[in-house]
């Protein structure tokens, strides 16, 4: 079957803001560029990002990069590469800035500097005092920020390719990579995008859990496609379960709700988290939160009449605070816990949100490798950045407002990355193999032909609900075991589902095949490196690696300080150590110690 070729100087698989950040550097530098995208580029999962983007610029309150350096590394448990978190927290008041200039609608303070609000895990003086760090616009900064980087590509002419699903990673024989295959969701074409340079910006896969903030979008594309590549994942046991999703729908409430001062309070009205985090209270850090309020769930002080989930309190805040500062919130609590947080607490409870994990990357956005014996040898065409990249600045957990910056940083760094690797004639256009495509349309066939196979829907079912159960924000031993062999069977009934809808109109079935088989893949990394991991870490929580004077919070610095890769040949894992030493000589390293807040 003959395939359709376009060829572009590079081209970008995904279109929030990691992918349109890295696209107006291409543009703007000159270089042709290809975005592909599976939905409009403002209806990327950047847009559900509300509660601001970290940055040390002091308007509130002061502050500067070493602080926000030192709570990242704290944040991510130790487990964070230092000189990669240097870069990004150096970085954040340029890119905050420059985002400014493109048009990006801040809240303003009465001086008219950009607003700043408190969260979870910021601090100044290293830990001592909440610091407003985050800059917000209201409680939709994900959606202005996609509206000013979308405007500003238009302007750049960057080309995109709307509703188009990229299927496999295109790799010659030496493994430099040289574009993709791509799917367009409403006629079926399959095509190749041959580019000198590949940037994936595909964001996470929160939908391997059952409960979830991520939209049915995430479906981790960019990590399947690197899997079935053989480039391994870095740190999938490390997932995030954001503190306050509504109770029974999973709908994100922005951590800026503590921010502006809402408070967490159990069955009897206590606000507990004085009792978790004694100086940061509601503002610790997400998995503190998280592993604090699934305790009081647990230990019968939960509210509602199944005690299955506590309260989020803002009605001590002025209606014209939570009018100015919150009225997407109110908004999300009149329609999907029916209560109006003017009047009345949200039932909340503890949802996955984001993965730390992803392709490893360097602070550059080159995807790195094990090659002869060095852990971060580049692949050679290959970039990534945002949620489906692990540079490592997140580690074991994320501070929240560092995703956006994480978007911004990274995304601005691969694309000059790619600008300054095709200047010195590094990124030829290399010739394709004579089999580029056929992998892809093997996997399309096999849908085609496929009888008396499952459904897609089943099986997707039955892998959300083994993640739920076994890898949780508790994780146990005996669970943890289990979840391997099922997520195992799970991954074997996905290689014969069915299409039982064949309609090429908008290919609807073909899709949710196409993503079930990453979503596997991210599930199975997940669950064999957290059934491994025997400690710890941020997130990544085992109840049989209990806090004692050796293991502070049940974390093995001896054993477990290092970095897990999987693969998915033969489903083995490896390792490679944490970077401990900063990005430049004269910044302090910051030492290891117990986290608590």
């Amino acid at each position: 079957m003959s395939v359709a070729k376009r060829t572009f100087d590079a081209v970008i698989v995904g279109a929030g803001g990691a992918g349109l950040r890295a696209a107006l550097q291409l543009a703007e530098s000159g270089m042709k560029t290809a975005v592909l995208t599976k939905v409009f580029p403002t209806r990327s999962h950047t847009v559900a990002a509300q509660g601001g983007v970290a940055a040390s610029l002091g308007n509130s309150t002061e502050d500067n990069w070493h602080w926000h350096m030192y709570d990242t590394v704290k944040g991510s448990d130790w487990l964070g590469d230092q000189d990669a978190i240097e870069f990004m927290c150096r970085k954040a008041n340029e890119v905050v800035v420059e985002l400014e200039h493109y048009g990006m609608p801040f809240d303003r303070t009465d001086n008219g500097k950009i607003y700043q609000r408190p969260f979870g895990g910021h601090s100044q003086h290293y830990g001592k005092t909440p610091v407003s760090r985050s800059c917000a616009a209201a409680d939709r900064t994900g959606h202005a920020m996609l509206h000013a980087l979308y405007q500003r590509n238009v302007r750049a002419n960057t080309q995109f390719f709307v509703e188009w699903m990229a299927l496999d990673l295109i790799r010659d024989a030496e493994g430099n990579v040289l574009g993709v295959t791509a799917l367009e969701m409403e006629t079926g074409e399959v095509c190749i995008f041959h580019a000198r340079a590949t940037i994936f910006a595909t964001g996470g896969a929160g939908r391997i859990y059952q409960s979830s903030t991520n939209a049915f979008i995430n479906t981790g594309d960019g990590l399947g496609m690197a899997a079935r590549a053989g480039i391994p994942l870095e740190d999938m046991e490390f997932w995030q379960f954001h503190p306050t999703g509504v109770a029974g729908a999973g709908v994100l409430i922005t951590e800026g709700v503590r921010g502006e001062g809402g408070i967490l309070r159990n069955n009897s009205g206590e606000r507990f988290m004085e009792r978790y985090a004694p100086n940061l209270k509601d503002l610790a850090s997400r998995d503190v939160v998280s592993r604090a309020m699934t305790t009081e769930i647990n230990e019968g002080r939960g509210c509602g009449p199944d005690k299955d989930y506590v309260l989020l309190d803002i009605t001590h805040l002025a209606p014209e605070t939570i009018m100015k500062r919150l009225p997407g919130i109110r908004e999300i609590a009149i329609q999907f816990a029916g209560v109006d947080p003017i009047k009345e607490p949200i039932p909340v409870v503890p949802t996955c949100h984001y993965q730390m994990g992803g392709i490893p990357t360097n602070y550059k956005g080159q995807v790195v490798v094990p090659k002869d014996g060095d852990p971060n040898v580049a692949v050679s065409g290959f970039y990534a950045a945002g949620e489906c990249a692990c540079a490592s600045v997140h580690g074991a957990n994320r501070l929240g407002t560092n995703s956006l910056l994480d978007l911004l940083v990274f995304g601005k760094s691969a694309g000059e990355t790619v600008v300054e690797d095709n200047l010195a004639g590094n990124l030829p256009l290399r010739p394709l193999p004579a089999d580029a495509a056929e992998y892809s349309l093997s996997r399309i066939a096999r849908l085609e032909s496929q009888k008396n196979g499952e459904s897609v829907f089943d099986v997707g079912l039955e892998m959300r609900r083994t993640m739920q159960k076994h890898a949780g924000v508790f994780r146990f031993d005996n669970l943890l075991k289990e979840g391997v062999e099922a997520i195992l069977k799970v991954a074997e009934r996905s290689k014969t589902t069915e299409i039982h809808d064949k309609s090429k109109v908008w290919n609807t079935a073909r899709m949710e095949a196409l993503e079930l088989d990453n979503l596997i893949e991210v599930a199975k990394a997940t669950m064999v490196s957290a059934e491994a991991r025997k400690e710890s870490r941020g997130a990544h929580v085992r109840d049989d690696a209990p806090d004692t004077p050796e293991y502070p919070n049940g974390r093995n610095d001896n054993e477990w300080l290092k970095h897990t890769l999987w693969y998915r040949e033969g489903n083995r894992l490896d390792y490679k150590p944490v970077n401990l030493q900063p990005l430049n000589e004269g910044t302090e390293q910051i030492a290891l110690a117990k986290r608590t807040y």
